[in-house]
């Protein structure tokens, strides 16, 4: 039994166990908390999202669906690695299981076939979607892999539990079928594996010295304007979930570009007039836009 981690404690045990973490619009603060309890604590489902794409499977797990709104999970973990942390409290993930499943999480040893649905899991799992389309056929790279294995291993570290308390969706319950492409009980081996050394430490937040675009100015941002830098801008605004693109980016200015920024000054604390979407010195820095 387990008390969640807190904001600033799970980003830093994801972070800390060498993962590139983004922190996702207003995940802090975004749960289910109003429509059931959250804890204590006893273990993580990892899910595959049944989606292609960063930016629109980032979008669906922190909004949801009408039926089931978000967060439809904690962090969601993309192709190249990258988490996404989407929700912090209650998440509309696990559904419902069985509680013989959960007592054997709880206790740490093997699990039971599912055979009935009949316990809350949103209350005692963290939950984990995992950017793949489910069908068997979509790839898992192995940056993804390793991005699983770190991410419940830093949870499992920061409370004390074992790989026996990290299973997949289609553990939990007999109604899915998730993740689907890579097995569960190797994946524990790997996660057990890395528990008996330490953490890889902070993933680097900065490349190389000499490696961000500097800073153009702000004039450099007009109607009209073309330049790579624009491109390689707004792939940082989607890495970022600020995108506000239907198609893109491009290399020439536009309206989405604008707006996009302005959802990243946003992010960063800007209001008014300080969050027009037209580049300043300091939101620039913050965005680390690589060399193009």
């Amino acid at each position: 039994m387990a008390q969640p981690l807190s904001a600033s404690r799970l980003v830093k045990a994801l972070r800390d166990e060498g993962l590139k973490v983004v922190e996702h619009r207003s995940w802090r603060t975004h749960n289910r908390n109003s429509k059931g309890p959250w804890g204590p604590v006893h273990g993580v489902v990892i899910h595959h999202t049944v989606t292609s794409g960063t930016a629109k499977s980032v979008d669906i797990c922190y909004n949801g669906y009408p039926s089931l709104p978000g967060p439809l999970c904690h962090g969601v973990i993309a192709k190249d690695g990258t988490v996404y942390l989407v929700g912090n409290g209650r998440a509309n993930h696990a559904g419902l299981g069985d509680d013989d499943v959960l007592k054997a999480v709880i206790e740490e040893r093997a699990l039971p076939a599912t055979n009935e649905n009949n316990t809350d899991g949103n209350r005692s799992f963290y939950g984990f979607e995992c950017i793949n389309l489910g069908d068997g056929e979509d790839p898992w790279p192995a940056a993804q892999l390793e991005a699983i294995e770190k991410a419940s291993a830093a949870i499992c570290r920061a409370h004390g539990w074992t790989q026996r308390s990290v299973i997949g969706h289609k553990e939990w319950t007999n109604t899915k079928i998730d993740p689907k492409g890579f097995s569960m009980r190797g994946m524990r081996t790997r996660i057990g594996s890395r528990l008996k050394g330490k953490p890889d430490g902070p993933a680097p937040t900065d490349p190389p010295t000499g490696q961000y675009e500097p800073f153009p100015g702000s004039d450099f941002f007009h109607v009209g304007q073309r330049s790579p830098i624009i491109t390689a801008m707004g792939k940082r605004l989607v890495q970022e979930g600020c995108s506000r693109y239907e198609q893109g980016p491009g290399p020439q200015w536009s309206e989405a570009d604008r707006k996009s920024y302005a959802a990243w000054q946003r992010k960063l604390g800007y209001s008014g007039p300080a969050a027009d979407g037209i580049p300043g010195k300091e939101s620039w820095k913050k965005l680390h836009v690589p060399n193009v």
